[in-house]
């Protein structure tokens, strides 16, 4: 007896699905791209026999390549094609996580790392996608639950690595190897189950605008990520700093004079868009200060220190980090029925509590594993939060031709907030150490120091209190496309006014 074919909505459906599941998983791959190597950095320096400060440019490298291509490959998928954008930033990323797991030299371990980093374009692209493909109704839900699987990605990438080099004689080329399985499984996600491309805005890629952001964010981003080897106070660290707002200067002065720019200052500067990347800094920030903090915390040899929970590697990501990023996965469609009932600002606003009340309870008590691990899923659920209002905010606030670029930037906003937080997670750690070990122990990081970190951490979220409650005062949730994609029915909420384009 034959089948029925399947009633249109229920086909329209089932083809949403599909299509958010392959772009969530793109995105979760590009986060554990991020903080894969953090658990294996010693095991990367003993096994290449490099220092501590060239093995730092592993993480590094990352960073830096992401800020350069993100804006670039998120305006070329604007203009020529989201689909084959992906596509194309995804098999780089196969090629890239193969050169590192089989690198037998730092340069060419850095060189993968490179080819790594500028999958995070993935990330703005797939926004792009949703927009045209989902239904407005469905489309603050989508969103959640792609941006949640960044802080899920970034917390499976800790955990999975953990479990991977907990052996005596563990290897941690396995890391990358295991990112090679993950990547390639996105590309025939992304290849078979995301439809074509159908809104294509054409024109020349401003190549000179390109150019003077990449430069401008590499003096901006690499202080930040080595200030702490080379000196806060050091003629490269303040040199770079100074050059970075030159480049600024150049940068925008560029842009206004191109008849095409890859940036729109109009809308770089338009209100919720700038609270939004200020959000995001302080939110990512927030998320690697957790990650980090709670990482070497409960690694702390207790007898040694007084404080701390003798943790390995694997123990530390299982126990105290996995149920956070768990966490940041389950909340992301809270947050999402959030941005679409009640508005971005109160899903920000709720990310702000949370975050927190969170960073607050580990500044008072971290002694106590129940308290760790508690106040780790409530930082999760306000990650997932805030990185569901994001991209809501930029959605609602930006033709469709600028979403790539302007989820890009905002990209850009959270990985500098994350550099900024590992940078400060790192010196204050250092500068606040105990005086007196026994011979031969290396120095290791006083309790105030961790106690310090985790309340900027609180002071951080505050902040995005005060965006949600004030700089996004009138924002709505995303806006409907243009006719003819799939999103045509008219969203329940009042749009605001978009940037202009110039």
């Amino acid at each position: 007896m034959s089948t029925a074919a399947p009633a249109p909505a229920e086909a329209k459906n089932r083809n949403e699905t599909v299509i958010v599941f392959a772009l969530s998983l793109a995105a979760m791959v590009v986060s554990m791209m991020q903080t894969l190597p953090v658990p294996i950095l010693g095991l990367i320096r003993t096994d290449l026999g490099t220092s501590t400060a060239n093995v730092s440019w592993v993480t590094t490298a990352t960073l830096l390549s992401a800020a350069v291509f993100t804006p670039l490959l998120g305006r070329f998928g604007d203009q020529h094609g989201k689909k084959p954008t992906l596509v194309a930033v995804l098999g780089v990323m196969v090629v890239g996580s193969v050169i590192a797991a089989v690198a037998t030299s730092l340069p060419l371990l850095i060189l993968g790392r490179v080819l790594q980093g500028a999958a995070t374009a993935i990330f703005p692209l797939a926004l792009s996608v949703l927009r045209e493909e989902v239904r407005p109704q469905k489309l603050p839900g989508a969103m959640a639950l792609v941006s949640g699987t960044l802080a899920f990605g970034s917390g499976l990438a800790l955990v999975a690595t953990g479990l991977l080099t907990s052996g005596s004689d563990a290897d941690y080329r396995n890391a990358f190897w295991m990112a090679t399985g993950f990547a390639t499984l996105a590309l025939l996600a992304v290849a078979f189950l995301v439809p074509a491309t159908r809104h294509k805005t054409g024109g020349r890629t401003d190549f000179l605008g390109a150019l003077t952001l990449g430069i401008t964010l590499l003096l901006l981003l690499l202080p930040i990520s080595q200030g702490h080897e080379w000196g806060w106070t050091s003629g490269r660290t303040l040199g770079s700093f100074a050059g970075a707002a030159v480049m600024t200067a150049v940068w925008v002065f560029t842009e206004l004079k191109v008849s095409e720019p890859l940036v729109d200052m109009r809308m770089f500067v338009h209100r919720p868009v700038l609270m939004a990347n200020l959000a995001g800094v302080l939110v990512g920030f927030g998320m690697f200060a957790n990650f980090l903090g709670v990482s070497y915390l409960v690694q702390m040899p207790q007898k040694l220190t007084g404080y701390g929970f003798d943790a390995s590697i694997l123990r530390a990501s299982v126990q105290f980090l996995l149920p956070g990023a768990i966490v940041s996965l389950l909340a992301s469609p809270i947050g999402g029925q959030l941005v679409r009932h009640r508005g971005p600002r109160v899903a920000l606003g709720l990310a702000a509590g949370l975050g927190a009340v969170g960073f607050g309870w580990l500044a008072l008590d971290h002694g106590h594993s129940f308290s760790v691990i508690g106040a780790g899923l409530i930082v999760g659920a306000a990650v997932s939060f805030g990185y569901a209002a994001m991209p809501a905010v930029i959605m609602a606030s930006v033709p469709h031709h600028q979403s790539g670029i302007a989820n890009g930037i905002n990209s850009i906003s959270r990985s500098t907030g994350s550099a900024i937080g590992s940078a400060i997670v790192t010196t204050i750690l250092a500068s606040k150490t105990i005086e007196h070990l026994p011979a031969g122990v290396p120095a290791l990081p006083a309790e105030s120091g961790f106690t310090l970190t985790f309340w900027i951490g609180a002071v951080a979220f505050a902040l995005v209190a005060v965006i949600s409650w004030i700089g996004l005062r009138g924002a709505h949730g995303p806006r409907t496309v243009e006719s003819g994609s799939p999103a045509e029915a008219p969203a329940k909420v009042a749009e605001p006014e978009p940037a202009q384009t110039v």
